[in-house]
C-alpha cells in the first residue's frame, strides 16, 4: 500500500433506521484505525443512522429501495464505487449484499459479507425458505469472504451450502458508551416508576422476529398485584397490532409504550430486567448492550443468544413462544434480588471479556488487509 494511502471501504446496510446491524456499522466505522481505513456509508433508506454518520464527518449516500436484488439500483451503486475509488465493499446483511454485489463484481472490487442473521428461518413456509436459502447460498458464493456474527449462524449456513470462505467474528459493544460509571437521566422518574417497583424493559424493533406478542401474553399471566411494570420501546411493522393486543389483554395499566429512542444507555440504566423473546437472531446487539449495563436478562434460547447466555449463570433462558415460561422467569427474577444481582454482575463480565468492540474491529481489520492484498 502506498504511503498515506488509506483503504477505502464502502460500508453498506439496508436501512438508515437504527437497529442491531446499524449500531454494529456505527461502532465499526468509529473504531476502525482512522489512519489506515476510510469508510464511506451507503444505506438504502434515510434515517437516524445516516444523520449520526454525517455528524461524525463520514461521507454517506442513500439510494432508496426496500427490495433485495433490485437491479434498478445496480448502476447507481457502480457509479458510487467508481467515484469514491472504493477498494472493498463491506455489505452488512442480505439486502445490502444483494444490491451491491453485482456492481462490485463488475468492477473487480472484493466484497465482504457480514451475516447479521440469515434471511431464511424455521417459521417460513417451504417455498419461501427454499428461495431464501438459495439466495443466501448465491450471495455467499459471490462474496470473497463472509463473516457470521455467531457460531450458530455459521453452522446453519454450513448445513445448507459451502462456507469455506466464511469465518466467525462475534459482535462487540462500545463499553465507553455502555459504562455503569457514566451519568444517566432518571428515566424511572420520567415514567413514574416507584422505588419498590421492578421495571422490565423490552427495547427492539416491533416486528414478528422480536415477538413482543409473547411478552404481552406473559404479562397477562403475571398477577396484577405484583409490583412489576413494563417498558416497551420501539417502532416497526407490528406496533399497531401490539397496541391492539395489549388493550385486548387488559394490561395497559402495567405497560408503558414508547416510540424509538436514542437514549438507550439511560433507558437500560433505569430498568431492572431486560427481556428479549425473539424467534431468531444473529447475535443481538440489544442483548449485549443490556448485559454491558449490568442488567439481569430473560431471553429465548435461540441462535447466538444461547451462545452468550448460560442458564442461571449470566441470564435466564426460556423457549420461544412460551408465555408461561416467560412469565415464570420474569416473576422469579422480580422476586429474587440476590439472583438479579448475581446475573447482572456476570452479564457485565461476559461482555467485557468476550464482546467488546475493540476486539471485533481488530479482527475485521485483518480481513480488510487480506482482501486488499489479494
Amino acid at each position: 500500500m502506498p504511503e498515506n494511502k488509506k483503504i477505502r471501504i464502502l460500508q453498506t446496510i439496508r436501512q438508515g433506521k437504527i437497529g442491531g446491524g446499524e449500531t454494529h456499522v456505527l461502532d465499526l466505522v468509529s473504531t476502525l484505525n482512522q489512519d489506515k481505513y476510510e469508510s464511506i456509508v451507503l444505506s438504502f433508506t434515510e434515517g437516524p443512522m445516516i444523520d449520526k454518520m454525517k455528524a461524525k464527518g463520514v461521507k454517506t449516500y442513500v439510494i432508496h429501495t426496500e427490495k433485495p436484488f433490485d437491479f434498478s439500483v445496480w448502476k447507481e451503486v457502480g457509479e458510487i464505487l467508481k467515484q469514491e475509488k472504493i477498494d472493498i465493499v463491506h455489505a452488512h446483511g442480505t439486502r445490502a449484499n444483494s444490491n451491491t454485489f453485482k456492481a462490485a463484481q463488475k468492477l473487480g472490487i472484493p466484497l465482504l459479507y457480514t451475516v447479521h442473521g440469515w434471511s431464511f428461518h424455521n417459521d417460513q413456509n417451504f417455498l419461501v425458505k427454499n428461495i431464501r436459502t438459495y439466495s443466501e447460498k448465491f450471495l455467499v458464493q459471490n462474496a470473497q469472504k463472509t463473516i457470521c456474527v455467531s457460531n450458530s449462524n455459521y453452522e446453519d449456513g454450513a448445513k445448507r451450502f459451502s462456507m469455506k470462505n466464511a469465518t466467525v467474528i462475534t459482535n462487540g459493544i462500545n463499553l465507553a458508551k455502555f459504562n455503569l460509571n457514566n451519568s444517566f437521566k432518571d428515566i424511572r422518574k420520567e415514567f413514574g416508576i416507584k422505588a419498590d417497583e421492578i421495571l422490565v424493559g423490552f427495547i427492539a424493533r416491533m416486528t414478528a422476529q422480536k415477538d413482543p406478542f409473547t411478552l404481552l401474553k406473559a404479562i397477562s399471566k403475571i398477577p396484577a398485584d405484583n409490583k412489576i411494570k413494563f417498558l416497551i420501546v420501539g417502532d416497526g411493522d407490528s406496533k399497531e397490532e401490539v397496541l391492539k393486543m395489549a388493550n385486548e389483554l387488559g394490561i395497559n395499566s402495567r405497560v408503558i409504550f414508547e416510540r424509538f429512542r436514542e437514549d438507550i444507555p439511560d433507558i437500560l440504566n433505569g430498568i431492572d430486567i431486560f427481556c428479549l423473546p425473539s424467534l431468531w437472531e444473529g447475535l443481538p446487539i440489544a442483548l449485549l448492550e443490556a448485559m454491558a449495563m449490568g442488567k439481569a436478562i430473560v431471553a429465548t434460547a435461540i441462535d447466538g443468544t444461547k451462545e452468550v447466555l448460560q442458564q442461571e449463570q449470566n441470564g435466564l433462558l426460556v423457549q420461544p413462544m412460551n408465555p408461561d415460561q416467560l412469565a415464570n422467569a420474569l416473576m422469579q427474577l422480580a422476586n429474587d434480588k440476590a439472583l438479579r444481582e448475581k446475573l447482572s454482575k456476570a452479564a457485565r463480565l461476559t461482555v467485557e471479556t468476550n464482546y467488546n468492540v475493540e476486539r471485533m474491529t481488530r479482527e475485521v481489520e485483518k480481513i480488510y488487509d487480506q482482501l486488499y492484498k489479494s
